[in-house]
């Protein structure tokens, strides 16, 4: 039987709670063990439910979930390494899928997929930004959200690059490099589901910081790197464009509001031995 490890990043959100009940859960050979990297720069307690897994908590140091994961699977000693994030949960027979999706694979295939499912909104309304954005992980290439490697790949190529600060193009990096080290990735059967992610006014602004994600990216392999993998021409504009919107949005606001009434009247006193001109 293939033996695994699932390798999570955390912050501490709620959701490591569900993530965890569902491997506990599962149908299928449970992982070797789960290990919780909590990427917090002062780590604390975190929601962990009653299991029958086995979990150990290493600390990463708030340096991002690129170098999070590092510590995460050189910790490991498993042939494979199963990246999930903290805010997704598998579905009841995920592992048993996966231990499927690896059996099958080629040895000169060096990583499996999962697919992402992420749900629509509720009561007939339209999508948000970031909703749009999450229900692009339904079909975006090599995203750590559920991505199980070959251990020995990893070590081969150096593992995540920790230049990559932020949950934005670590994933695709690593992919292109293994690739480009001759190995081939797969997409497997099992399901993941995703929950959209809600932004806030200022979701926009924030999400403009991947823009050196993107220098890095170009940096490293070139004017097509979008092409080599697969990542679409880029949010930039449509932030560019929020932002600008907002802003536009208050300035009109701010010209519609009436002026302020004047001060109430008063009487101006003039200070001492002071001659006041009156032609």
């Amino acid at each position: 039987m293939t033996a695994y490890t699932v390798v999570v990043p955390t912050t501490g959100r709620d959701s490591l709670r569900a993530l965890l009940s569902a491997l506990d859960h599962g149908i299928g050979p449970a992982p070797a063990e789960v290990v919780l990297v909590d990427d917090r720069p002062e780590p604390g307690e975190l929601p962990l439910p009653d299991t029958t897994l086995k979990v150990r908590v290493l600390r990463s140091g708030g340096r991002g979930p690129a170098a999070a994961r590092n510590v995460g699977w050189r910790a490991a000693d498993t042939e494979w390494i199963a990246f999930l994030d903290d805010d997704v949960r598998p579905t009841a027979d995920w592992p048993s899928r996966l231990v499927t999706d690896l059996e099958s694979l080629a040895s000169d295939v060096a990583a499996s997929q999962g697919r992402i499912i992420v749900p629509g909104p509720t009561g007939g309304r339209r999508p948000t930004d970031e909703e749009r954005d999450t229900a692009g992980l339904a079909t975006a290439e090599w995203i750590t959200a559920d991505m199980a490697y070959r251990r020995a790949v990893l070590a081969a190529v150096g593992g995540f690059d920790e230049r990559f600060p932020r949950a934005f193009r670590e994933d695709a990096d690593l992919a292109l490099r293994v690739r480009q080290a001759g190995w081939r990735l797969e997409r497997g059967t099992r399901r993941t589901l995703h929950p959209a992610r809600r932004g806030g006014f200022f979701a926009s602004l924030r999400a403009q910081r991947g823009n050196a994600d993107n220098a890095l990216m170009r940096r490293k392999f070139g004017p097509q790197w979008r092409e080599l993998c697969a990542a679409g021409p880029g949010r930039l504009g449509r932030h560019a464009l929020t932002t600008l919107g907002g802003a536009a949005a208050l300035a009109f606001a701010a010209a519609r509001r009436p002026p302020p009434p004047p001060p109430p009247h008063t009487h101006l006193t003039l200070p001492p031995h002071r001659e006041v001109y009156t032609p």
